[in-house]
This record gives structure tokens, sequence and C-alpha cells, in this order.
């Protein structure tokens, strides 16, 4: 069984809330993750879209593209304005040798506005879902055509977000569209991440180890505290350092036979959680487990 250990550019600046980000280069960051014992990292705003700059100093690390969001508006557009919105960034990851773009549903989605609670979150119907996947299929196999597959991206604030909206999403779209597991949106919203697992390991193609503080998060007040307040109190953190039994989800994964990415992406606030020291802690857990688990992890001395 193989594994690659990656790392997203969130934990050192976020692109939702400038305030939660350090003042920090693409090189630092580069070098801080490299430092950690990552080998790969997902897109952020500080990323080059020119290949041979963005070669060059991820070269200079030796750390290659893990992956990287796509703001997707798909929900209530249309296929071929979607396909003119991510050809800039397909053609990147193509020439980055990139594993899959994180398709994120924005359209609706409240998860980047500080004053909508989370109770308001979009909500579809089946047949709305039913339409909505189908879409998402089509668009799915045309990128996967393209030479860049996609990966779906379940994720709290927006229209898919909790398990049963992600089992009729499931149920409605077909293999076009492969899926990103990510613990901690999950465990959010109220799913069972293990469950998530058995019902739809034979579509996840990569997977975010998103860890969570669920003291912080039964103790929020969802009609009247937004996603970004959530992030703010500390809901999310790196394996090791939070709620969720990673040894248990990994383990789930290696049996039903998972081999790739797990990216560590946790956003929180650099001053009071450092990224090394968390990008560390995070390393650190994920290679026990990743051990516990029968995993031969890429960069990793035997």
């Amino acid at each position: 069984m193989k594994a690659k250990l990656g790392i997203a550019p969130i934990a050192w600046w976020n692109d939702d809330l400038a305030e939660l980000s350090d003042d920090v280069s693409l090189e630092e960051c580069l070098r801080q993750a490299r430092e950690a014992g990552y080998t790969g990292m997902e897109t952020g705003r500080r990323f080059p879209m020119d290949p041979a700059e963005l070669g060059a100093v991820l070269d200079k690390f030796g750390i290659s593209v893990c992956g990287g969001w796509f703001s997707g508006l798909l929900l209530d557009g249309e296929i071929a304005a979607e396909k003119d919105r991510i050809a800039a960034q397909m053609e990147l990851f193509k020439a980055m040798n990139a594993p899959c773009i994180v398709y994120g549903e924005t359209a609706r989605s409240i998860q980047g506005v500080k004053t909508a609670p989370l109770a308001t979150k979009p909500k579809l119907s089946e047949d709305e879902i039913r339409v909505y996947a189908r879409k998402m299929t089509e668009f799915g196999e045309w990128c996967a055509e393209q030479g860049m597959p996609l990966a779906y991206h379940h994720h709290m604030a927006a229209a898919i977000e909790t398990e049963a909206e992600l089992d009729l999403f499931m149920k409605h779209s077909g293999e076009g569209i492969p899926l990103l597991y990510d613990a901690g949106h999950m465990a959010f919203a109220g799913g069972d991440v293990l469950r998530v697992i058995d019902n739809h390991h034979a579509r996840i193609s990569h997977v975010h180890t998103k860890d969570v503080r669920m003291g912080v998060i039964d103790a929020l007040d969802r009609t009247r505290e937004s996603f970004l307040d959530a992030v703010v109190k500390g809901a999310f953190t790196v394996p090791g350092d939070g709620s969720l039994d990673f040894e248990a989800i990994v383990k789930t994964l290696a049996d039903h036979g998972y081999e790739g990415w797990f990216v560590v992406e946790a956003e929180q606030d650099p001053k009071v959680s450092p990224p090394l020291e968390m990008a560390k802690i995070g390393h650190k857990e994920l290679l026990r487990v990743m051990d516990a688990a029968g995993y031969e992890v890429e960069g990793v001395p035997a």
C-alpha cells in the first residue's frame, strides 16, 4: 500500500480570512512544509500560474503539487462556462503533474460569508441534487478526458454538506466525478466518518486529513454563528491535535484499498497555532497511523 503526505497552504495563509494569515512568502511556506516532512502541497493564492516559475520554486524544495481548490459554480451555472473558468488551472495542473483539481461548489454556499449562520446553508431537494449530480458527472468526465480529473469536495456550509446529502449526490452521480473524502468536514456536519468511507470508497480519489475540535463545534450556536466564526474559534486542527481517530480512519481507507495522497488541511490562526509546529504534529501522527495501517509512505526512509 502506497501513500504520499501533503499539506495545504491554508495553515499559512487563509484565502477567506486575511487576518488568519502568516506574513510569509511562498518560498518560506514551502520550506517549512518540507522541513515538517511533506512531499506535496496543494495550491493557494500565492502560487504563480506560470508553470516554469512554479516548477522552479517547487523543485527547490523537493515538493510537488498534490491538488488545489477550484471554486465551482456549476450548481447554478452552465458546463460551457465552467470549462472556460477552469481552463487555466487545468493547464497549470497538467504541467505540474498534479493528481487532481479539488472541486468545491461555491454557488449558494455561505462558507465565505462571516455574517451567514451555519443554519442558513443551502438545502436542495433530491430532485435538485439529481440534476446537479448529473451536471457534475458530465463536467467531471470532460475534465478527465482533458487529462486532469476532478475530486469533488463535500464541504461545510455548501450545498453538499451532510452525510445524507453526500449519499444522494453519490447515488445520482457517476464514476466520472470522483470524491474527495474529508474527515473533518464530515465530522463537523455530524456524519459518521467511517461509514462514509465504507459506503463510498470506490469513488474516493483524494483525502484531506483535517481534524476537528469537537468541543468547539459542539459549543457553536448554528443559528447565529457562521462557518468562518467556527474557523476563528479553532474548530479545525491537524491530526494528532484534535478529536478524530485517524488510526481508525486510515485503517478503513487501507482496508478498502485506497492509495494516494493524504493532505493535511487545517485552517487555524497562525498566531495561536504556529503553522510549522502544527505541520510537524500532523506529519508525526500521520506517520504513526500510516505505519499501523500498513502503508509505505513515499519520501520516508524505510
